[in-house]
């Protein structure tokens, strides 16, 4: 593993996928870009289409080496879960063709490793990317929830590297 990594936070939903690109030198992590891919026009499968291409699109200019995606977490009903793990997987499989390690943590995970609890919220979070890479202005929360991603596995990587653990989604790469 090289010094030097750039990575991909992705914060999947049905409607605003947050997404943020992170170059990190050794354990200082700084901007590159972030925003929200907005699917809220057309039917479900369009949307799906909006999702994949543009994560695909964002993959291919970037050239990340790794990708942070938040986990399916049950969400208030099933359907809204199911939503979820469609758009997480168009996400996912935009990777695809890319050569880009994919690791996968859990919602209270990220929010641990950048706020330093796991119920944050999301104001919280917000609050805490702005100061950590000094940003400024105030990111969406879907953008900033991506750029949460990106800095908990950021500051993840390298234990991961050493201990030869992590939450690598197997069969990716």
């Amino acid at each position: 593993m090289t010094d030097r990594q750039r990575i991909l936070g992705i914060d999947p939903g049905s409607r605003l996928t947050g997404f943020a690109v992170l170059d990190f030198a050794g354990d200082t992590p700084s901007y590159v870009t972030s925003g929200t891919v907005k699917s809220v026009d057309g039917g479900f499968a369009d949307r799906l289409r909006r999702i994949f291409e543009s994560v695909g699109a964002i993959v291919a200019e970037f050239q990340p080496q790794a990708v942070a995606i938040e986990s399916v977490f049950m969400h208030k009903n099933a359907s809204s879960a199911l939503k979820l793990g469609h758009a997480r997987s168009a996400a996912l499989c935009a990777t695809f063709g890319h050569e880009v390690e994919v690791f996968e943590y859990a919602p209270r995970e990220i929010k641990q490793a950048v706020v330093g609890t796991g119920s944050a919220t999301k104001e919280q979070v917000q609050h805490m990317v702005v100061s950590i890479l000094r940003l400024d202005g105030t990111p969406s929360p879907d953008a900033a929830d991506a750029l949460a991603a990106a800095l908990c596995h950021g500051n993840q990587r390298r234990l991961h590297a050493h201990l030869g653990t992590g939450s690598r989604i197997a069969g990716f790469r």
